[in-house]
Formats: structure tokens, sequence, C-alpha cells
């Protein structure tokens, strides 16, 4: 990771990394500059994260890309005890974070750099990186 005081990888070396295809793409290369975006359709200005080929409320195949700050809060959580891939740290946090910024998304991702113990629905958080490789980074969020 590269932001000060970002927690040690999280990403365990035998879990795959994520795939991206057309329509996740873009989001996966602005991820690799650091950047977070939520794909914004052309038709209606809706948000939407998951990326998808199509608006789900206007039907409308355009869209573009907004960037987004990566500030939010907490919206649920769940502590998971047990790995699901080789050196996995544990106990791990997977969040739906709401994007304070975004249009109402929620992203799926993990809260690092707190105990399991010290997070709480409604918690503010701020978006961290970890690089994968020069080509990937995944998005995480850390309490702020």
């Amino acid at each position: 990771m590269s932001e000060p005081n970002a927690p040690s990888r999280f990403f365990p070396d035998g879990m795959p990394p994520p795939l991206a295809d057309a329509t996740s793409l873009p989001f996966w290369q602005a991820a690799a500059e650091h950047r977070l975006v939520v794909q914004r359709c052309t038709g209606c200005g809706r948000t939407r994260l998951p990326p998808a080929p199509v608006c789900p409320a206007c039907r409308s195949a355009g869209s573009d890309w907004k960037q987004v700050s990566g500030r939010g809060e907490l919206y649920t959580y769940t502590i998971v005890h047990r790995p699901v891939a080789a050196g996995q740290p544990l106990p791990t946090v997977i969040a739906v974070i709401a994007l304070e910024d975004a249009g109402g998304v929620r992203m799926i991702s993990n809260v690092v750099g707190a105990r399991p113990e010290d997070v709480a629905i409604g918690m503010p958080v701020e978006l961290v990186w970890e690089d994968m490789s020069a080509e990937l980074a995944i998005p995480r969020f850390r309490p702020r």
C-alpha cells in the first residue's frame, strides 16, 4: 500500500486476483492509478458500482466514469474468522461502504487498520490502496 500508516499487505497470495472484463476494465485502470471511480449513466446521471453495460434505471447503454473522494461511512459489515485463502489475516472485516460523493453508491471492500471490536456501523472511513502489482491496486478502507 502506498498510503502513510497503511497496514501491511492484506490480500493473501493464494487468493486469485479480480478479473477485468470490457465493462469493468476502466474501473481497474483507474484503481491502478489510485483513483476511485464509479460508473455514471450518460442518459439519466445515475451512478453505479459494480459497473454494468446497461443502466438499471433508464436502460441506457451510455456511461462515463466519475472520480470520487474515497471517503464514506460504514453501512454494514461482518467479521470473518475462517480463512477463504491460505495466508489470509484473521479476523477479517468485510464491509459495505456508503461512499459520500458517489450518488448513493455502496461498495463492498474491507476495513483495515482497525481492530474488529472497534468497527461500528456509521464509522467514518477513508480509502487506502493495496498495491498488488504495477497494474493492480485494490481499494480498502480505514477509519478516519
